[in-house]
């Protein structure tokens, strides 16, 4: 069984312990490229055509070449049937600027053709990280941190790419970094205004009776496939759902409060800022309207 497996764009397997990127790809000297990161699960990657939507989006945000979504959809055909529908993954896209000043050259030889001749892309495939179990299972503790920008910040300077998935996570790890020496799990980010963002890979979801709620994209956070999954199932069963801002004591008085990301899915946030929160009723159901949500986005591929 593999570890790891590694796709390019011509849908040739690489060797996953061989080199693959060049030093001067602008993706390691910047973090200038984008990314998606999706669930691997029976064989299939959930939710594919919706992360193939958004590739687009950040592509175009950072002014890269339009994604081939075909030829990706192929890669990752090929990368999940080499990984196996017996386990779970984490599959991850991933396109750059390419090298500095030089044409992008496939893994085993030849210059790629086209619009997209300078960029570096690939489909990677890694098993799920033990800490996922653990956060369905158990949920997360969590703590609050600023990031230091207004609300506003997104629609006055959109060259922030505060609404893209880019490689430039350094800001974001440092935070959960900075959870662990505060012995919590993850993180809530926070505007100036006290206003509630995201995690630095997930989606908030505030629940208060049968009402589910999240903060508009238009604060400067990323539009999450998993959250809109939950919100699709969940107005079919009834549910209230909401895209609202929320402030930090809105947290706090919450009936539950939900991270959902693409590959963890729905973790409850057990504990905030060392403040214990106890599992509603509903709990169950919202894993289950999660696990659907993500099913039927297999099925559809959009909505």
């Amino acid at each position: 069984m593999v570890d790891r497996v590694l796709v390019t764009l011509d849908g040739a397997v690489q060797d996953p312990d061989a080199p693959l990127l060049y030093a001067d790809d602008i993706g390691a000297l910047r973090g200038d490229g984008i990314f998606e990161t999706a669930l691997v699960r029976d064989g299939k990657a959930c939710a594919l055509e919706l992360h193939l939507a958004r590739l687009r989006r950040s592509a175009e945000a950072l002014d890269l070449p339009e994604p081939d979504t075909g030829q990706w959809r192929s890669a990752v055909e090929t990368a999940v049937k080499e990984w196996g529908a017996e386990r779970e993954g984490m599959l991850r896209l991933i396109l750059t600027r390419g090298r500095d000043g030089h044409a992008a050259v496939r893994a085993g030889g030849g210059e790629l053709s086209g619009p997209a001749s300078d960029v570096t892309g690939y489909v990677l495939v890694m098993p799920v990280a033990e800490r996922v179990a653990r956060a369905r299972a158990e949920g997360v503790s969590v703590i609050t941190l600023t990031r230091g920008i207004s609300v506003d910040l997104a629609q006055s300077a959109p060259w922030l790419l505060l609404g893209a998935k880019t490689l430039s996570y350094a800001t974001n790890m440092a935070a959960l970094r900075f959870a662990a020496r505060m012995n919590a799990d993850d993180v809530i980010f926070t505007s100036t205004e006290h206003r509630v963002l995201e995690g630095p890979r997930s989606s908030v979801v505030v629940q208060r009776d049968r009402q589910l709620i999240t903060p508009p994209a238009r604060n400067g956070v990323l539009p999450g496939i998993t959250q809109r999954a939950l919100f699709a199932e969940a107005e079919k069963a009834g549910w209230d759902c909401r895209y609202e801002s929320l402030f930090t004591a809105d947290l706090i008085t919450a009936d539950s409060v939900w991270l959902v990301s693409s590959v963890t899915l729905a973790a409850r946030v057990a504990s905030l800022d060392g403040l214990r929160m106890s599992a509603p009723d509903c709990a169950p159901e919202i894993v289950e309207l999660v696990d659907r949500g993500i099913a039927r986005a297999w099925s559809l591929g959009d909505w």
